[in-house]
């Protein structure tokens, strides 16, 4: 076995201090180490689809080696500012919360925050259902330092679905898994892995792809392990002082060049609920739609957990989904919004004592809430609840008909 060392500081007198990417149990002192005077390259190309490898590019399905000849560095230059593509497009996702509220762009970094339990994962899973297998191209699933369960729960749903197909190439999606038990190198640089197996789609085959990942916030919390290992002095709340680098120099390779395009979807955990903790706070800057899922709605049962007053979206503007859109969206925040500031009266003095216009808020509010959530097809074996798709029309006629009134009387 070997065990491949990155070199993180020059020390001098031939000393160099590494990151290790795998388990550094057994070493010795004086023992060989080979330079290999290049950095870390994985293989890449269409022979990974269907493929799971780790952050060094090894398999580890137990299906042999990947047979291809090109091999690319973790480490990349973002595309030039000449190179990107401006085109603006709404993602087709069938979920209506994230659909009327805070829509995805086609091209773009989408994110799901959210504190533990809240849905993050299942969100994710069901846009790889949805998304992934309409999309017909390719996908990338980053897993990092999340449960290994889950990941081996989606590869073996991924089988079953046809995405991945074991028997010849029309495999669909490449996996590239560093999970909770892996050390705090490999975890910092798997989502760098995952990334460079969709640049290679982007610019040498003009694909446009689907990254998912899960979790981004992993992604900071093994910077700021490495950071501590290597000796740097630690900035706010513990973070490591080269948290806007890391997290910009990867964001900023995310992007839609002329060539084609990766879209994002990234799951953000939220450090006890706390969305100014600086590894969420950092990380929105680089967003395009962000979804926040909120623990509160969660306790009302309503799920996708999403916040519908605290969710966004760069094209949430009429002149890219429409007016008739932007005015529902518009309406159904600004009624939730009217209830949201009731609920403490509600509380003190009770429904009796609000006016009947206020009455009439409330009860079109508590409508939009239910209607907001929807069952996943993903989570079909836990609710025993059919999953639905539904389109943009739809969405936006549903609501449109709450605000006109024309469900009161339910």
């Amino acid at each position: 076995t070997r065990l491949v060392l990155e070199v993180a500081q020059h020390l001098g007198e031939s000393t160099v201090r590494t990151i290790a990417m795998d388990g550094t149990e057994g070493l010795v002192r004086g023992q060989k180490v080979l330079d290999s005077g290049a950095p870390i390259k994985i293989p890449v190309g269409p022979e990974t689809l269907g493929r799971i490898m780790n952050v060094i590019g090894e398999p580890i399905d137990e299906r042999g080696p990947i047979k291809t000849k090109q091999f690319a560095a973790i480490h990349a230059e973002a595309p030039e500012f000449i190179e990107m593509s401006v085109e603006q497009e709404i993602l087709v996702t069938g979920i209506k919360v994230v659909y009327l509220l805070a829509p995805y762009a086609k091209v773009g970094k989408l994110a799901l925050f959210g504190g533990a339990g809240v849905g993050k994962t299942v969100l994710i899973m069901e846009l790889i259902n949805n998304v992934a297998k309409a999309h017909g191209g390719y996908s990338v699933f980053a897993g990092v330092g999340e449960r290994t369960r889950e990941g081996n729960d989606l590869y073996h749903e991924m089988i079953e679905s046809g995405v991945i197909n074991l028997k010849d190439a029309t495999s669909k999606v490449a996996l590239v898994y560093g999970q909770m038990n892996e050390p705090p190198g490999a975890r910092a640089r798997v989502a760098l892995t995952g990334l460079t197996v969709a640049e290679y789609f982007r610019d040498q085959e003009g694909q446009d792809v689907l990254l998912f990942i899960d979790n981004i916030f992993r992604f900071t919390q093994a910077g700021s392990e490495v950071s501590a290992l290597l000796g740097r002095i630690p900035s706010a709340v513990g973070y490591q002082p080269t948290l806007a680098t890391d997290m910009g120099t990867m964001q900023e390779r995310i992007t839609t060049t002329k060539k084609g395009s990766i879209t994002s979807v990234q799951a953000i955990y939220v450090p006890a609920d706390d969305l100014t903790d600086p590894a969420p706070a950092t990380t929105f800057a680089h967003l395009d739609a962000t979804t926040v899922l909120s623990r509160a709605i969660a306790e009302l049962g309503i799920y996708p957990a999403v916040d519908p007053l605290d969710s966004t979206s760069r094209i949430m503007d009429p002149n890219i989904v429409g007016s008739e859109h932007y005015d529902v969206a518009r309406g159904v925040q600004k009624i939730l919004q009217d209830y949201k500031s009731l609920q403490d009266i509600i509380a003190i003095l009770g429904m009796d004592e609000l006016s009947e216009e206020d009455k009439l808020t409330v009860s079109r509010a508590r409508k939009i809430q239910r209607f907001l959530s929807q069952p996943f097809q993903v989570a079909e074996v836990f609710t025993g609840h059919m999953g639905k798709l539904v389109p943009l029309k739809e969405t936006i006629k549903g609501f449109q008909q709450i605000l006109a009134g024309e469900y009161d009387h339910l």
